[in-house]
């Protein structure tokens, strides 16, 4: 079990982390290579030998191999991200790359996204070279750079250059998993990620003819496309009940004790109350309109429109997205994708699965572990590539009241320390025999 230790260090190293600023604008200019050197020096610490790699100068990636005991055994990723989507310091409690410490909470932009899950990679593996602790099978440790943005220069560049980094591995797990959900009615629940929803990024562009403001134009630019975009927003996507989907249907039903009526799913949803959050976003493909970029004076009509679109597609569901797309931009109306990531499933009664949910019974007997799916996306879309299956797996106990789902990208992120300590026991656990 983790010593006392790996609890200071996990604390340590989320607040340290967090101060170091890795904001990714998604413009090319974060700079992850201070928090990769941090993490490197770390590892080393523990007796690993981190590789430092760069597709691009300052966007640096960590990987190491922890060496197992049962050389017959499949090798685990397991991977985490350096980089933090922006935060405005004016909107927050504390400044958010403080890292500040106060009441039992570590503070700062990514303390659950991802900063805190780093932080325990690197506590589990310390304490592990201080006990004398080997894993039963290979575990390949990678910290990347570029995931809030397009992961170009992250893991899709370690997937597609450096594959061999990586050879054996063929399960792996990363964020977004094994924290505790309140139904509101006393229950806990722990969610462990075994799909995403594939990304499906576009950019609408609508032509038409320019002209002076104060004539009459039947073929405004702007008029088509905002046409469009109303189309995508007001659109009723189909019911999709992918397996994944269909097991945390059927689990959480179970808990509640209601009958598992997937002919009717939005009347399920509503028969689950609260706890519905956790699969209502995965139930169909989505299209939410979110960027729109048009003209550049009152009284003139341009001759094109452009708009962006978040798409997400749940697997076996692309073909259906574009279809969908094509009829509701329609014939005056372009679309393509300006970022593309492919959806996943992770099976739900593999043996990797059935240690994640042991782990988190053993510290959180009262809990109930169920699957589900992720409405956005992670690194294991890139790793998945390389054929390696991808859980979300980053252990917390939370309080009732702290909303962890809100603080992704949120104002005032925080996390508390003994969540943190509930994490590395987890992990450790789920580790050692993995």
């Amino acid at each position: 079990m983790a010593d006392q230790r790996a609890l200071d260090e996990v604390v340590e190293f989320t607040s340290d982390l967090i101060r170091i600023d890795t904001t990714n604008r998604g413009g090319g200019d974060c700079r992850e290579r201070p928090a990769a050197e941090y993490a490197a020096e770390r590892l080393a610490g523990a007796g690993l030998e981190p590789t430092l790699l760069e597709r691009t100068k300052g966007r640096t990636n960590v990987v190491a191999r922890i060496e197992g005991t049962d050389p017959s055994a499949d090798a685990l990723l397991v991977h985490g991200h350096l980089d933090v989507v922006p935060a405005e310091a004016a909107d927050w409690s504390v400044h958010p790359f403080s890292g500040e410490v106060r009441d039992g909470v570590v503070w700062g932009r990514g303390a659950v996204d991802m900063k805190n899950m780093d932080a325990m990679i690197l506590a589990v593996v310390r304490s592990w070279a201080r006990e004398g602790v080997r894993p039963r099978r290979d575990l390949v440790i990678a910290f990347t750079a570029d995931e809030e943005a397009s992961a170009e220069d992250g893991s899709g560049f370690l997937a597609d250059q450096h594959a061999v980094l990586f050879e054996g591995c063929t399960e792996g797990i990363s964020e977004s998993g094994a924290f505790t959900f309140h139904d509101g009615a006393g229950r806990e629940i722990y969610p462990i990620a075994a799909g995403e929803r594939g990304t499906g990024w576009l950019k609408l562009t609508a032509r038409g003819r320019a002209g002076h403001g104060s004539k009459v134009n039947g073929e405004n630019a702007v008029t088509r496309l905002a046409a469009a975009v109303a189309r995508i927003g007001a659109h009723e996507w189909p019911l999709r009940i992918t397996p994944t989907v269909r097991a945390a249907l059927t689990e959480l039903a179970a808990l509640y004790g209601v009958d598992t009526d997937l002919k009717d799913v939005d009347r399920l949803l509503e028969k689950l109350g609260p706890a519905a959050k956790l699969v209502e976003a995965t139930v169909r493909n989505s299209a939410n309109p979110t960027m729109l970029n048009a003209g550049y004076k009152i009284n003139v009509i341009p001759g094109e429109a452009v708009a962006y679109v978040d798409g997400r597609c749940l697997p076996g569901g692309e073909q259906e997205f574009r279809d969908t797309l094509d009829l509701l931009t329609g014939p005056d109306v372009e679309w393509e994708f300006d970022h593309r990531e492919v959806a996943l499933q992770a099976p739900v009664d593999s043996p990797t699965y059935a240690r994640m949910r042991a782990a988190v019974e053993a510290f959180a007997p009262e809990g109930h572990v169920v699957p589900y799916c992720m409405s956005g996306g992670t690194d294991a879309k890139q790793f998945s590539r390389l054929g390696i299956t991808g859980y979300g797996f980053a252990p917390l106990k939370l309080p009732e009241g702290l909303d962890y789902q809100a603080l992704f990208h949120g104002v005032d992120e925080r996390v508390p320390v003994e969540a943190l300590h509930f994490g590395v026991r987890v992990l450790d656990r789920f580790l050692r025999d993995a």
